[in-house]
């Protein structure tokens, strides 16, 4: 299997389609695979997370021309500023990454991957480091297998949580699911939203309310920290990416026709991706947050959706909806990967419960 390397940004382009449609048979079908995502991502380095990065974008096909493989990489240093190979979108503002293969491609295109990465007009390199790739992903080991069967070393690291609900047929046999008390909790906050003397409502927007919501997330003083002039840039691009490929949704939920609580989502796959979350805290008496969570799972239930990823971050609300824990990880390889290179934390490295270490 032959690799293509890409050093210009206009390859989303003109892989969009080709790409798009291995996505939808690869082992991670997440939005923030879709080219358009990766080309937004790219063309302001996360909202500025990589000020220098240089392109390496990676396609592989078959005997009959067909896209089988992207690998959808950038050289820069890593969070231990050490020279590294990354995945675009690594690693703070996109929940889940990975190759985007087919399973039964995945373990060719491995290891075509990693003896292209070894070419000698690759830039140096010490790790192809791999952020958010989902427990569930395959590419975990097939990365791990390609990587030993060339002397290389591998770690892995767990990273966050990624609460998840499992979508049931109904609204009714969603609340059976619950616990009882937050079931109770649940029915109770929404009777007194629908039928209390405030005025709320809640409605769907497209990406011309994006200011809006980003304006309700600086009301949170870690957010507005978080939400710097590239990261604004940054998230209206997603967003206009998203909404023109048809998989934006913003969320508003309106309290006397003030906005009390929003939530960026993405629409996609049959699922609900939960983005962000903006709340004005004026409105806290009335959990604006809850009630438009309710309505939004209410909302999936009917539309046939089959899960409400919350995506990265265990906070305690999510699991109080009923979410269950899956996870992402942090795949490092190298021909000499070392305990520095995983941020000098021996126990870490071989023996932390968190780590699963392949040894050569």
């Amino acid at each position: 299997m032959d690799l293509e390397l890409h050093r210009e940004a206009r390859a989303f382009v003109e892989l969009r389609a080709e790409w798009n449609a291995l996505l939808e048979h690869g082992v991670c079908r997440a939005p923030f695979l879709r080219a358009e995502y990766q080309q937004a991502w790219w063309q302001h380095r996360g909202g500025g997370e990589w000020p220098e990065a240089e392109l390496l974008l990676l396609t592989a096909r078959d005997n009959a021309g067909r896209l089988v493989g992207v690998a959808p990489l950038f050289a820069a240093p890593n969070t231990e500023q050490r020279p590294a190979l990354m995945t675009v979108g690594s690693h703070e503002i996109s929940d889940y990454l990975d190759l985007i293969v087919a399973r039964q491609d995945l373990d060719a295109f491995a290891a075509a991957l990693l003896d292209r990465l070894a070419g000698p007009d690759m830039p140096a390199w010490r790790t192809f480091d791999l952020y958010n790739l989902p427990a569930a992903s395959p590419t975990r080991a097939a990365l791990a297998r390609a990587a030993l069967a060339r002397g290389w070393n591998a770690a892995e690291r767990q990273l966050q949580k990624t609460p998840i609900i499992r979508l049931p047929g109904s609204w009714d046999a969603y609340l059976d699911m619950m616990d009882k008390k937050e079931r109770h909790e649940l029915k109770r906050k929404l009777r007194r939203a629908e039928g209390g003397e405030d005025k709320i409502t809640w409605r769907l927007a497209g990406s011309e309310a994006l200011g809006t919501f980003l304006d309700m997330m600086a009301l949170d003083g870690a957010k507005a920290r978080f939400l710097t002039a590239p990261m604004r840039d940054q998230f209206a691009a997603v967003a206009e990416a998203a909404e023109r490929e048809g998989w934006l949704q913003l969320a508003f939920l309106d309290v006397n026709s003030v906005p009390a609580a929003a939530y960026l989502n993405f629409d996609f796959g049959n699922r609900l991706w939960i983005y962000n979350s903006a709340i004005d805290q004026r409105f806290s008496g009335l959990s604006a947050g809850w009630v438009l969570l309710g309505f939004l799972l209410r909302w999936a239930i009917d539309n046939r959706r089959t899960a409400f990823d919350f995506m990265r971050g265990d906070e305690d609300y999510k699991f109080r909806f009923g979410a269950e824990a899956g996870h992402v990880y942090r795949l490092q390889l190298s021909p000499a990967l070392t305990v520095a290179d995983l941020g000098g934390q021996p126990a870490a490295f071989r023996n932390d419960a968190e780590v699963e270490y392949f040894p050569q």
